[in-house]
């Protein structure tokens, strides 16, 4: 059930019986010369229609702008402070539990909102206003993405590529795979650490052209195959989190003390 297309009444009969929401989140930032700057909150919306689709969960509206700074010497890459990225999910959330909604999933596509969206579920959590939960597709799914590619990289690699040609072909600009490979880099975090500190901070420094990986190793069918299996994996989160009665969700009381000092 997508909110935007509903009408109230509808909602309404929805909340009187169900309690769960999905809130897909990316980023609009830059993907390197051959994907769309919308890569992150495409791939997250389809996952997030595609489940609740299939378990009729509501599926609100996408977020669509991220913490993306590092990404900001590459043009069109659009951001928000993270406190201000905080604030904004932590708002929209409490709106959603105005509402009735005690179960949010954050269909996440981007690795920059992932701290800050743990602890907005934190506070929402400490405070047992909701439980809200944190998913990322490609974290669901390691074996499939180790099965299929050698190095699926952590941005603008073959994994997102294969996702994008499967959900919006159109977008992606296939003359470009061999430019986006070589002007790019392998990302390999243990080289970019000077004893045992992280020396870097803008992905400029990493990759001239803003991505990793060996983007011509992506083909829509595997963009298929990782789009039906991410899916799999959000719908039997959704299922799971449905189950559970709310109690045993909200935080645990305080341990007494037992014996004397």
């Amino acid at each position: 059930m997508y909110l935007p297309e509903q009408a109230w009444p509808d909602l309404t009969e929805y909340v009187e019986t169900e309690s769960l929401a999905v809130v897909p989140i990316g980023s609009t930032e830059q993907h390197g010369p051959h994907l769309p700057e919308g890569t992150d909150h495409l791939i997250a919306e389809a996952l997030a229609r595609a489940a609740t689709d299939r378990t009729d969960v509501l599926c609100t509206a996408p977020l669509r702008i991220g913490v993306s700074s590092h990404h900001r010497q590459f043009p069109g890459t659009m951001w928000v402070d993270p406190l201000v990225f905080r604030d904004f999910v932590e708002n929209f959330s409490r709106n959603l539990t105005y509402h009735g909604i005690d179960r949010i999933v954050y269909v996440n596509a981007h690795g920059g909102n992932v701290a800050h969206l743990r602890e907005v579920g934190k506070r929402l959590h400490d405070d047992e206003t909701a439980y809200a939960l944190e998913w990322m597709w490609d974290e669901s799914i390691p074996d499939v993405l180790e099965e299929v590619f050698e190095t699926p990289g952590p941005h603008g690699g073959p994994k997102e590529t294969a996702m994008i040609m499967h959900i919006a072909n159109e977008l992606v600009h296939g003359d470009r795979l061999e430019d986006a490979r070589d002007g790019g880099a392998v990302f390999d975090f243990d080289a970019e650490r000077v004893h045992g500190a992280t020396t870097f901070y803008d992905t400029i420094d990493n990759s001239e052209n803003g991505v990793f990986g060996d983007q011509t190793e992506a083909t829509p069918e595997i963009g298929e195959r990782l789009f039906e299996a991410a899916t799999e994996q959000l719908v039997a989160l959704l299922e799971w989190l449905d189950a559970q009665p709310l109690e045993a969700l909200m935080p645990q009381p305080h341990v007494a003390r037992t014996g004397s000092q």
